[in-house]
């Protein structure tokens, strides 16, 4: 394979690699998720569409609106 060729799939595939976790972490970033903290220390996450989740979420947007 000719050297310009080599170069040019390694680009795409380092963009393809680079598009795809910025994709990712975007699609992370809509999700919404409950944390809840314990006095022990431990940390309960409650990702969006969980039944915990569920009910809590309408808690916290009418806490955060209130703010």
């Amino acid at each position: 394979m000719p050297p310009r060729k080599l170069v040019t799939g390694v680009l795409l595939a380092a963009g393809s690699l680079a598009g795809s976790v910025l994709v990712r972490r975007r699609a992370a970033r809509r999700r919404e998720r409950v944390d809840l903290y314990a006095e022990d220390g431990s940390m309960h996450s409650f990702a969006e569409g969980t039944v915990e989740a569920d009910r809590l979420l309408p808690l916290a947007h009418e806490i955060l609106a209130a703010q």
